[in-house]
């Protein structure tokens, strides 16, 4: 058998082991929609976006530099992380291990996506939407194979008389959904929203908040833009010397009109009768142009929790840069990253041993010096071992660095806390008084004459003389 049959043969065997997505009749639902309290934020588009009195298209509102720049800056950064699965081994220390049922759907989730791609439509649905619906797609073992992101235009959240919760799904060639309209049970579906402001299944993205902020800022676009369009010449008046018909001040007007705005604007006008034009257009020195456009672009910030030097914004003064991205870390990627990790967990209904991580160290690539300085201390703690601090910076393992190495002088934990470092000796035993010796009668300093004599003999025999 040649190797196009057999791969043929296996894309067959497969695709006859997926089954399609569980199904149910829709009896007693109801719409999260039909009371009348949701409006949809695209009137002309399936309901699916709940929000309170909102009539743009999110395109719209998208087209506005910094909300395109915080949904896409937030979303990148989240879709680089790579998705890891993580093992609890026997003494509670979580490693990354692999596994046949799990490992294949996190590394390609689907046909059309890889793991980047798909956590980056993710995260932009959730942003701007404010829910992520993610559809299952199981094997005959229920093991699930494949997901896909659905349009958050085409799905409505229903609740059953009984409390269950259910999802109305529309068609959708991509993700093999053929019927007009199917309700699937709330177990095929992974529902991560975010900011449930008026229903816990109803998430509420940042552009409930930066709706207003962005249309002013694109008006002021636009109105900048026509403003040199017409060669920036500003809007004003004709003004005549004395009273004229109405006839005439229409012929002038179209004659203006016609001949000196638009594509015409700039070229060389020749009125008579004392006619005069007098601009009454306000500058944008005077309208503050700049800082309004600054103002909307912060407010727009401010609802995506991104610090403003990265939309544009300038550095804070006196702050490292790995001060600034972990308060970025904290303030806009954290709850997401956390949120997207058990949203994977319930999903993919793991085991109580196994969970999802999103590997944060793709966050430090752009900073080689924080990552060597957190790789040096920790290698020099004792927390970490050569090679295992190597290997963050894709290095071969050395012989014997798989030993944590510390400093001769440093003692156990458990010896510096029950003061064991050093004792004090144990004192001698103590014995028994002793006998007091006999002291010599004591010398009253005078040398007798025998005593002189004695030590002169012995003098002279040292010195091998005659004794004097």
């Amino acid at each position: 058998m040649s190797a196009l049959s057999r791969l043929v043969n296996s894309a067959r065997t497969k695709a006859a082991s997926i089954i399609a997505p569980r199904t149910v009749q829709p009896g007693g639902l109801v719409s999260l929609n039909s009371g009348g309290v949701w409006h949809d934020i695209t009137p002309a588009q399936p309901p699916g976006y709940f929000q309170l009195d909102i009539n743009v298209r999110p395109e719209t509102v998208l087209s506005f530099p910094a909300v395109f720049s915080c949904a896409t800056v937030i979303s990148n950064d989240i879709g680089k992380l790579c998705t890891r699965l993580m093992e609890r081994g026997e003494n509670g220390i979580w490693t990354e291990t692999t596994s046949a049922a799990y490992s294949p759907v996190l590394r390609r989730p689907n046909h059309y996506q890889n793991q980047i791609q798909f956590k980056q439509w993710w995260v932009i649905s959730k942003l701007i939407w404010g829910n992520s619906y993610v559809l299952k797609v199981r094997d005959g073992r229920g093991i699930v194979v494949a997901l896909y992101i659905l349009d958050p235009a085409l799905v409505m959240p229903m609740i059953s008389p009984d409390g269950s919760i259910f999802y109305q799904l529309a068609k959708d060639n991509l993700s093999g959904l053929q019927e007009a309209t199917i309700y699937v049970p709330a177990s095929e579906i992974i529902h991560d929203r975010m900011n449930c402001l008026f229903h816990p299944l109803v998430g509420v993205g940042p552009l409930y908040a930066a709706m207003l902020p962005a249309s002013s800022g694109l008006e002021m676009l636009r109105d900048s833009q026509r403003f040199f369009k017409q060669g920036a010449k500003p809007s004003g008046l004709l003004v005549a010397p004395g009273a004229i018909s109405d006839p005439t001040a229409k012929e002038l007007k179209e004659y203006w009109n016609n001949n000196f705005t638009g594509p015409n604007a700039g070229k060389v006008a020749v009125v008579g009768d004392g006619l005069r034009y007098e601009a009454i257009r306000m500058t944008a020195v005077d309208a503050q142009m700049k800082e309004q456009l600054g103002l909307t672009a912060e407010m727009v910030a401010q609802v995506f929790h991104v610090p403003l030097f990265k939309v544009g914004g300038q550095l804070p003064a006196g702050q490292k840069v790995g001060d600034l991205n972990q308060i970025y870390f904290n303030d806009a990627l954290h709850s997401l990253i956390e949120e997207m990790e058990a949203a994977l967990d319930d999903g993919l209904s793991l085991p109580d041993k196994y969970r999802t991580e999103l590997d944060l160290d793709n966050l430090l690539r752009m900073d080689p010096a924080t990552q060597a300085d957190v790789a040096v201390k920790l290698v020099g703690g004792g927390l970490k071992t050569p090679n295992e601090g190597r290997r963050g910076f894709n290095l071969p393992p050395l012989t014997g660095g798989d030993t944590v190495y510390m400093q001769q002088q440093d003692f156990p934990l458990d010896q510096v806390r029950l003061n064991k470092i050093a004792p004090p000796a144990p004192p001698a035993p103590a014995s028994a008084p002793a006998e007091p010796e006999s002291q010599p009668p004591a010398d009253d300093g005078d040398i007798t004459d025998e005593e002189q004599r004695e030590l002169a003999d012995y003098i002279a025999k040292e010195l091998a003389c005659e004794p004097i």
